[in-house]
């Protein structure tokens, strides 16, 4: 990979991840409409990387508050506060994906060499949205939050392992059935996200430097981690003031068409 090709998957995986598109299905699809060579799991990890600290850094206020709320209520054994609950509600919601990934980790790397099978999960991905936004009642807000709801998120996250299948749609969808408000969806959306990809990015990157190839890439990976912090902090100032006012509706049209678009690629090139 060059660094051409690394600063525009980069600005792709920025772009991606926390708007309702799936990035993964854009790191994947992208490359192969392009007839470029995959950029793998390792670069993968790391763009992902980027959009986990863009995240910690544009909600560092709620991380802080989150963090001394958890260990007061370990000191004082009591999940009284608001905040506190939220801490715990992430930790619940990150297990699904934790766990599925560690179990079918073979399985998920097999499908991100399938183009065809992520733009079929963008077209789910667009009935997803779609849905939400028809069934949901956005009438609660993060206060409110229960086990149940932080559970039901997490298995929505856990599904967006799949290429193509959205992290931010999905779990924005589950919390709108939920009947979270809509901006307050996406907060805890993009909250929950953090854990699980800076997780997935050290392991990937740790597995990497024992190959021993991670010098080789490391112009690559630097210029991707950096573009998409950077266009991935942007796209969450956006999508933040966006939902406020807003529906989730042009994105499903999005991933409905790009979806429809590279399956008939696919078919024309015989895949």
């Amino acid at each position: 990979m060059n660094l051409f090709q690394a600063f525009f998957l980069g600005v792709l995986q920025g772009a991606t991840e926390f708007l309702p598109v799936s990035s993964s299905g854009h790191l994947v699809l992208a490359p192969w409409l392009l007839g470029w060579d995959s950029p793998g799991l390792a670069f993968d990890a790391v763009v992902h990387w980027g959009t986990a600290l863009a995240v910690v850094v544009y909600f560092w206020r709620d991380w802080v508050a989150i963090v001394r709320a958890a260990f007061r209520s370990l000191l004082e054994r009591s999940l009284e506060d608001s905040q506190a609950r939220l801490a715990w509600f992430i930790l619940l919601g990150t297990i699904p994906a934790a766990l599925i990934g560690y179990l079918l980790e073979d399985f998920f790397e097999g499908m991100f060499a399938r183009p065809v099978a992520a733009a079929g999960f963008l077209l789910i991905t667009a009935a997803i949205l779609a849905a939400s936004e028809r069934l949901g009642r956005r009438e609660r807000d993060l206060d409110t939050l229960t086990w149940l709801d932080a559970l039901l998120v997490g298995l929505a996250q856990a599904l967006a392992i799949l290429p193509g299948i959205s992290r931010s749609g999905s779990t924005i969808a589950a919390g709108l059935a939920r009947g979270l408000r809509r901006e307050l969806s996406a907060r805890f959306s993009f909250l929950l996200a953090t854990p699980i990809i800076l997780g997935a990015g050290l392991l990937k990157v740790v597995g990497l430097a024992r190959m021993g190839g991670l010098a080789a890439q490391a112009p690559a990976l630097v210029v991707g981690f950096v573009t998409a912090g950077l266009v991935g902090f942007g796209c969450i100032h956006f999508l933040m003031g966006y939902l406020q006012r807003r529906r989730l509706y042009p994105f499903a049209v999005y991933c409905a068409v790009a979806g429809a678009v590279c399956l008939f690629a696919a078919l024309a090139r015989g895949v």
